[in-house]
């Protein structure tokens, strides 16, 4: 019914090997979309092209992701424009009396996909061996009903993607809406221009280089981490007592303000009682504020516009990732109140904007989320045959989601 091909490793094979032009040389990332991206991908000798014959992909070719956080991830290749191959997190289905589009939504059911969890091993990392994939279950229904029911997908999965890429442009336009809203609220004319380090109490501090995790010790912030600290305290990583002294000068206080500074910049948190005592990150920078300055007001500000172009400005020419120094950080300008009311004022109307820009973006993630599980319902309705795909419209699949 189907051949599976994968590599183990890939013979030794380095970044530095990545030729500017050559063969295609798919990772994950590149089949994560509704097509497959053969356009941002690196490109290899080949020589290496040719040293696995069998991964030398072909149209109809389908591709599952078999390693890590990306595992059952699925795709169909429709065409190639130029020699392409896979790394070793992908496998190659190779379809043999099976229609490739219709196996390509079997494999993306909710019914395979709680069989790829369940069969999915290794030491941390979760993966899937060629044999478990060799094991699904896929359903055989006559060659004619497999192209009906993978036409009838294509149409339907194609109006529910994009009803979720306009959620996804929606979401985009409020985080820039409400980004120009708080910049304005920063930009009051009887506000004080300052420099962020004049706010603080001491000089911001990065965190623990390289960390080491155990079962035990004293609990480790990260940048995810900062998108919902309160509600993450009791599931932190912990790193060594030991370790964590190393690096006292950012085990954390209630109130501190925790910025990333490496790679993703602009995401903020306030430490919250219930983490004293913990440390964080070598991308988290801790930031402890002067006693009348508001360390939610700091933490809002650094979500800003106005700080976003700064951090740019100044880590436009890393070749790596980008990555905020302190020195720098500590120059940046902003426009500060100069008294306990104007704080209060200024705390207010920032909290109300950001308060509004949760419950709207909420409604999004919320329709985007009922339009993934929709998406994925629809799928293994059609192809485990719980309804006739030659009559029907697929038209109830987005009720209650409105353009």
């Amino acid at each position: 019914m189907a051949s599976v091909n994968a590599r183990i490793g890939w013979k030794a094979l380095t970044a530095a090997e990545y030729q500017p032009q050559g063969f295609t040389f798919l990772s994950t990332p590149n089949i994560k979309g509704r097509e497959i991206d053969f356009d941002n991908v690196n490109y290899i000798t080949e020589f290496r092209y040719q040293e696995s014959p069998e991964l030398k992909l072909r149209e109809g070719d389908v591709l599952l992701a078999k390693d890590g956080n990306t595992l059952g991830i699925v795709n169909l290749v429709k065409y190639l424009p130029r020699p392409a191959t896979v790394n070793g997190s992908i496998a190659v289905i190779r379809p043999t009396g099976i229609d490739g589009a219709f196996l390509r939504y079997v494999l993306a059911s909710r019914v395979t996909q709680a069989a790829i969890n369940m069969l999915k091993g290794g030491m941390g990392v979760p993966h899937l061996f060629q044999w478990d994939i060799n094991r699904l279950p896929v359903p055989v229904p006559p060659l004619e009903e497999q192209r009906r029911i993978a036409d009838f997908l294509d149409v339907e999965t194609a109006r529910i993607d994009r009803l979720t890429q306009l959620r996804s442009r929606q979401a985009g336009l409020l985080e820039e809406r409400f980004g120009l809203a708080l910049d304005k609220a920063f930009e009051n004319a009887t506000y004080e221009p300052t420099r962020l380090k004049y706010l603080l109490a001491v000089k911001p501090r990065y965190g623990v280089l390289v960390p080491q995790y155990s079962d035990s010790g004293v609990r480790f912030i990260r940048v995810n981490d900062l998108l919902d600290l309160a509600g993450r305290a009791d599931s932190l990583a912990k790193i060594p007592d030991e370790l964590s002294s190393q690096y006292a000068r950012t085990v954390t206080r209630p109130g501190d303000v925790l910025l990333s500074v490496v790679g993703t910049m602009g995401r903020s948190a306030v430490v919250p009682p219930q983490l004293a005592g913990a440390n964080v990150a070598r991308a988290v920078a801790s930031l402890r504020t002067r006693h009348e300055v508001s360390p939610e007001l700091l933490a809002t500000w650094l979500t800003t516009p106005s700080f976003l172009r700064q951090a740019s400005d100044v880590t436009g020419s890393d070749t790596a990732q980008p990555t905020l120094g302190m020195e720098d950080l500590s120059n940046f300008r902003l426009s500060w109140p100069v008294d306990e009311r104007g704080r209060d004022e200024l705390l207010l109307v920032t909290s109300t904007i950001r308060r509004h820009q949760r419950e709207l973006t909420g409604v999004l993630e919320v329709q985007r989320r009922v339009l993934t599980e929709r998406r994925q319902a629809l799928i293994t309705a059609a192809v485990t045959g719980q309804f006739d795909v030659s009559t029907a419209s697929g038209r109830n699949v987005t009720d209650g989601v409105n353009a």
